[in-house]
């Protein structure tokens, strides 16, 4: 506004001399407007030199409560705490890859734990199905000895009645009675009877081996057989107990293994809640810093802006005042 007048007074005066019969009222009425205007000039310069004392005043107030808000004293915690942001977020990333092993590991005992729960039950399986084989072999063997004594029973009772006829057909033969009998020679009874003898003692004697030889076979597939079955027996209960002993340490690896994991939860847990309440609070801080930053910059711009209005003014002044001195020239 005060660069404004003084231009518009310009132009008048410029006016006035071009126009103007009187010189020397002219000349007169320019020395009063040049020393309102010096007037002026000096009142902004008095104001200008207040507000500058003003300003060194407050800045001699506020500048050492100002002086922390250096950025550069900043620097270093900020990049301790970016440091520290980094480790925390690896280990992190270490724990999270840890609970991913650990869970692979879980899957894959769980696995073998279902792997090896599916053959115990076919161990168990087969077992069952053993015991009625197991059974029938019993039943059969006592069977066999049955047989077996059945007989040998009737082996004796063979012997028996074979010494029985033998003893008949000798007393037949030494009887007294002589019976003389004009014929033909008749068979050889006694040698009819010794081969008869002869050969059942044969087909008696190759029964009793056929049938001990069929027994012993017998009895030796069914020996056979249970010492199968009660190794497997034994294997199965070996496995059973060794699959117990590893479920066992399964059940105490992966309780571990969820206690390791619950802690190493509840320490993430704490150091997160930690570290965002320490960022919180320089986040804070940085928000106070950045406010009053603000705030120093739109009061310097404000005074840049006055110290521009009153160089401008200072400038429009010297010129009239040039523009003066060529005039009284």
């Amino acid at each position: 506004g005060i660069g404004g007048g003084l231009a518009r007074a310009s132009a008048g005066c410029g006016d006035g001399i071009l126009f103007a019969n009187n010189e020397k009222a002219t000349m007169q009425n320019l020395n009063d407007r040049l020393a309102s205007y010096l007037d002026k000039v000096r009142l902004l310069e008095g104001d200008n030199a207040d507000l500058e004392c003003k300003i060194r005043e407050w800045y001699a107030k506020v500048g050492p409560i100002c002086e922390p808000r250096d950025y550069s004293c900043f620097h270093k915690e900020i990049e301790d705490l970016q440091n520290q942001i980094l480790c925390a977020a690896m280990e992190t990333n270490k724990i999270l890859l840890n609970i991913d092993n650990n869970r692979m590991t879980a899957d894959d005992f769980r696995v073998k734990y279902e792997t090896e729960c599916g053959l115990r039950q076919n161990v168990d399986a087969d077992i069952c199905n053993l015991r009625p084989v197991l059974d029938q072999l019993a039943s059969c063997k006592t069977d066999l000895q049955l047989q077996c004594e059945a007989l040998t029973e009737e082996m004796c009772c063979l012997k028996t009645n074979h010494e029985e006829e033998m003893n008949c057909l000798r007393k037949q033969a030494t009887g007294d009675v002589s019976v003389e009998v004009n014929a033909c020679p008749g068979p050889d009874l006694r040698k009819i009877l010794e081969d008869l003898r002869c050969q059942y003692e044969t087909l008696m004697e190759r029964n009793r081996k056929e049938t001990e030889q069929w027994y012993a076979c017998k009895m030796e597939e069914v020996n056979l057989e249970v010492i199968t079955s009660s190794q497997e027996i034994e294997s199965s209960n070996k496995q059973v107990t060794e699959l117990r002993r590893q479920l066992q340490a399964l059940e105490i690896n992966v309780q571990a293994q969820l206690t390791m994991k619950e802690n190493l939860e509840s320490s993430l847990a704490e150091t997160e809640c930690r570290y965002n309440k320490y960022l919180a609070e320089l986040q804070t801080q940085i928000s106070c810093v950045e406010q009053r930053l603000a705030e120093i910059r739109a009061e310097m711009e404000c005074q840049n802006q006055e110290y521009k209005t009153l160089l401008d003014v200072k400038c429009h002044l010297e010129q009239e005042i040039q523009t003066y001195h060529c005039l009284l020239e």
